[in-house]
């Protein structure tokens, strides 16, 4: 549920820290789109296609940063460890839009933030490859911007692999990240629970519990041309095994979303900061 911030933050990672201290713009700002194909949930049989504007920002400050990792509050740093803030999200849904939801309330939009621990198990700087295992527990909060709701916290360990490969003349940053995630039954009981009034014959009554929601992997891939950046992701996530298979709101064992997004850049700092990732 959190692609619909991946492509946001696929367009931080343009001129993003890479894996040599370097000196780049403190920052960086420029406009463009996003196409993305989205199932309406991790779980979900339907899928939809949008377009968005897509504003294109990377800041490097000394405590605050949005790059190629996306917003984050660096609160410890050091050459392998990184406490951080991390933030993601999810599009809203229709119940009316979606089969399985018929005639249930609306599933609105989620903001993720937490922090993140990232520790670096294997670097080499010459070749701008960098193994990380990484720590992520978030918060959710669901909102139509006129109320707020507390929907639980996702926990993340997983693994990121971040290199610079070089090939159609020019060096791209390449990022993948693959762990398993697990929810808190509130989290799970916001998007696979049933209550009794909104229960059918075809559609029993569930109340989701905590635990196992899956294997989530995914990459992302960006350059720069010039003032021209492009950028493409893919997120796929399994959910055998998942403690909410038995829901009647659950269709699919597999999650499989996809974005590509272009943004033009045409601003930023004249004060250039030195950068290592």
């Amino acid at each position: 549920m959190r692609c619909v911030l991946l492509a946001a933050l696929l367009a931080s990672a343009a001129l993003a820290p890479g894996l040599r201290a370097e000196l780049r713009p403190k920052w960086e700002a420029g406009a463009g789109a996003t196409g993305l194909r989205l199932p309406d949930y991790r779980g979900s049989d339907e899928t939809r296609g949008y377009v968005f504007p897509l504003p294109y920002f990377v800041y490097r400050g000394r405590h605050m940063r949005f790059d190629r990792e996306g917003l984050r509050g660096v609160l410890h740093e050091s050459d392998r460890v990184e406490f951080d803030l991390s933030v993601a999200g999810s599009l809203p849904v229709k119940s009316d839009r979606n089969r399985a939801r018929a005639g249930m309330p609306d599933l609105d939009p989620a903001l993720e933030i937490g922090p993140k621990l990232n520790v670096t198990l294997w670097r080499d700087r010459p070749k701008e490859k960098r193994l990380d295992l990484r720590f992520a527990l978030r918060g959710v909060v669901t909102t139509d911007l006129s109320h707020a709701k507390d929907a639980g916290y996702v926990f993340n360990p997983h693994l990121y692999f971040d290199s610079r490969p070089a090939f159609l003349g020019g060096k791209w940053d390449f990022s993948a990240q693959l762990g398993p995630l697990y929810g808190s039954e509130r989290y799970h009981q916001y998007y696979y629970g049933v209550a009794p009034q909104f229960a059918t014959p075809e559609r029993p009554a569930f109340e989701a519990s905590a635990g196992y929601s899956g294997l989530a992997s995914g990459a992302a891939l960006t350059r720069r041309f010039g003032k021209l950046w492009v950028g493409g992701f893919a997120r796929y996530d399994a959910l055998h095994g998942a403690v909410f298979e038995s829901s009647p709101l659950f269709r699919r064992r597999q999650y499989v979303a996809a974005g590509v997004a272009v943004a033009w850049v045409f601003a930023e700092s004249k004060d250039p900061v030195e950068v290592d990732d």
